[in-house]
C-alpha cells in the first residue's frame, strides 16, 4: 500500500508535466521534444534558488517562468525561422543541456537540509508521502482550473482553433504564429513546474532527470484517451492525471517483479509506451472485424 500511495503522489506531479505535453501534442498537434530539456531546467532553477535562500514557492514559480522562456525559444525557432517542430525541439533540447549544467554548476545538486515545499508541509506533522500528495493535489487543481478558464476565453479558443485547423484559423484573422508561441510557452512552463516539484520531492536536481520525459507524457495522454473518449477539456485534463498515476503504478509493478534489474526501467518504459500506443490501432482493428462479422 505504501508503494501504491507513493505512485499516486508521484503520478500527481508527473501529471502536471503530461498536461504540458498535451498542450503541444494534442491541442497544437506538435511533437515537442523541448520538454526533455525544460523539465530539468525547472528542477535546476528551483534547486539553485532554494540553495540560495529563496522561498521555495517563489523558486517554484520562477522555475515555471524559466520553462516558459525555453518554450518561447522553441516557439520562435519554429514560427520565425520556419524550422520543423521536431528539429526545433532537438535544437532547444541540446542547448538546454549546457544551460542546465551551467545553472547547476555540476551534474547533481542536493537539497539536503534546505527548506522546500515538502519540508514545509512536513512541519505541519505530515509524513513525506502525505505532504507530497497535498502539494501535488493543490498544484493539479490550480493548473487544471486556470487552464480551463483560459480555454473558455477568446485567447484560449483561438489557441484551440489554431491546432484544429491552421489554414481556416489564419483565414479568419487568428494570429496563428502567436498562438503557437503561446502554446509552446504554456506547455514548457508546466513541464518545468513539474520538474521543480519533483526536484523538491526527490531532494536533488540532476542534469539527466529529463531523459524519458516525453515518453511518460505521451503514455499518460494515450492512457487517458483509451480510458474515456470524447470528454470536455477540463475532464480530459483530469483523466491525464489518472493516466500518469496508472503509468507510474504499472512501472512500480514491473520493478517489483523478482529479479527485475532497476537499470532496465527506461527499456520497460519504452516497451510500455509502444504497447499503449498500439491500443488505439488494436481497437480499430477489432471494430473492423466486428463490422465484417455483422455484415
Amino acid at each position: 500500500m505504501e508503494l501504491v500511495f507513493s505512485s499516486i503522489t508521484q503520478g500527481l506531479l508527473w501529471g502536471i508535466m503530461a498536461i504540458g505535453v498535451f498542450i503541444t501534442f494534442r491541442i497544437l498537434d506538435i511533437a515537442d521534444l523541448t520538454v526533455e530539456g525544460s523539465f530539468p531546467l525547472g528542477g535546476a532553477v528551483c534547486a539553485v534558488l532554494i540553495c540560495n535562500g529563496v522561498n521555495p514557492l517563489l523558486a517554484t514559480f520562477l522555475a515555471f517562468i524559466a520553462g516558459m522562456a525555453a518554450g518561447a525559444v522553441s516557439g520562435l525557432l519554429h514560427t520565425k525561422m520556419q524550422i520543423p517542430p521536431l528539429l526545433t525541439g532537438i535544437i532547444t533540447l541540446t542547448a538546454l543541456y549546457s544551460i542546465n549544467l551551467k545553472i547547476l554548476g555540476k551534474a547533481n545538486l542536493t537539497l539536503l537540509k534546505q527548506t522546500t515545499l515538502v519540508s514545509q508541509f512536513e512541519s505541519f506533522g505530515l509524513t513525506k508521502s502525505l505532504a507530497v500528495f497535498c502539494i501535488g493535489g493543490l498544484f493539479v487543481v490550480v493548473v487544471i482550473g486556470l487552464l480551463s478558464l483560459l480555454m473558455k476565453t477568446e485567447l484560449g479558443l483561438a489557441l484551440r482553433a489554431t491546432g484544429d485547423n491552421l489554414s481556416m484559423s489564419e483565414a479568419n484573422g487568428i494570429p496563428v504564429q502567436k498562438m503557437k508561441l503561446l502554446g509552446y510557452m504554456i506547455s514548457n512552463g508546466l513541464v518545468a513546474l513539474s520538474g521543480a516539484l519533483l526536484t523538491q520531492n526527490n531532494g536533488f536536481a540532476d542534469i539527466s532527470m529529463g531523459v524519458g520525459t516525453i515518453v511518460i507524457g505521451l503514455a499518460s495522454i494515450i492512457l487517458a484517451e483509451v480510458m474515456i473518449k470524447n470528454l470536455s477539456f477540463a475532464k480530459r485534463l483530469v483523466t491525464i492525471i489518472f493516466g500518469a498515476i496508472i503509468y507510474r503504478l504499472i512501472l512500480v509493478i514491473i520493478l517489483e517483479i523478482p529479479g527485475m534489474d532497476a537499470q532496465l526501467v527506461k527499456l520497460a518504459s519504452a516497451i510500455l509506451l509502444a504497447l499503449i500506443l498500439y491500443i488505439p490501432t488494436l481497437e480499430a482493428k477489432n471494430q473492423k472485424a466486428i463490422m465484417k462479422i455483422n455484415k
